[in-house]
C-alpha cells in the first residue's frame, strides 16, 4: 500500500512481485500506460512530465487508500514517472489486490480514471512543429465524474 514517484523506468515485473508478495489473495489486477506515438493532432516523439512532488505523492496516497476503502483491497500500489519519456516508455503502473476479481478490476480503473484528473501532473508533448502542453480532456473529466455519481448514489 504504496506510492512511488520517479524519473527511472518502471520494472513492471518487480511490481508485480512486491505488490503479490507470498499472498496473492484471490483477485490481483494491474494497469499499465505507456507513452503514445501521437497525440491526436501530430506525431509525438517526447513527453514530458512535470509534477509537484509533496502534493503528487499525497493526492496518490489517497486516491490508494480511497480505492482500498470502496472495494476492500488488501493491497495497492501506484508508481508515476517524471521526466522526459520516450514513445513505448511506461508512465504509470497500478496495482491492486482485492478477494474478487471485480474489485481488484474497479479499484485498477477508480485509481486511474482519478489521477488523470486529480493528480497535479502536466505534460508536455515533443515532436513536429516543437512542443506542446496537453490540454485536459473532457474524456478524461466525464471517466472521473462517474466515480463521484457512484458516491452519491
Amino acid at each position: 500500500m504504496s506510492v512511488s514517484l520517479q524519473a527511472g523506468a518502471i520494472d513492471v515485473a518487480a511490481e508485480y512481485a512486491q505488490l503479490v508478495g507470498d499472498r496473492p489473495g484471490a483477485a490481483v489486477a494491474t494497469f499499465t500506460g505507456y507513452v503514445r506515438d501521437h497525440s491526436d493532432e501530430r506525431p509525438v516523439a517526447t513527453l514530458e512530465l512535470e509534477h509537484y512532488p509533496e502534493m503528487a505523492q499525497r493526492v496518490l496516497a489517497e486516491l490508494g487508500e480511497e480505492a482500498a476503502s470502496r472495494y476492500g483491497l488488501s493491497r495497492w500500489r501506484i508508481v508515476h514517472r517524471f521526466g522526459v519519456l520516450g514513445v513505448s516508455e511506461s508512465i504509470v503502473w497500478v496495482g491492486a489486490v482485492a478477494d474478487h476479481r471485480g474489485d481488484a478490476i474497479s479499484a485498477c480503473e477508480f485509481m486511474m480514471d482519478s489521477l488523470k484528473t486529480d493528480a497535479p501532473f502536466w505534460k508536455r508533448e515533443e515532436g513536429q512543429g516543437g512542443a506542446q502542453w496537453v490540454a485536459s480532456r473532457a474524456s478524461d473529466a466525464q471517466r472521473r465524474a462517474r466515480w463521484r455519481e457512484e458516491e452519491q448514489a
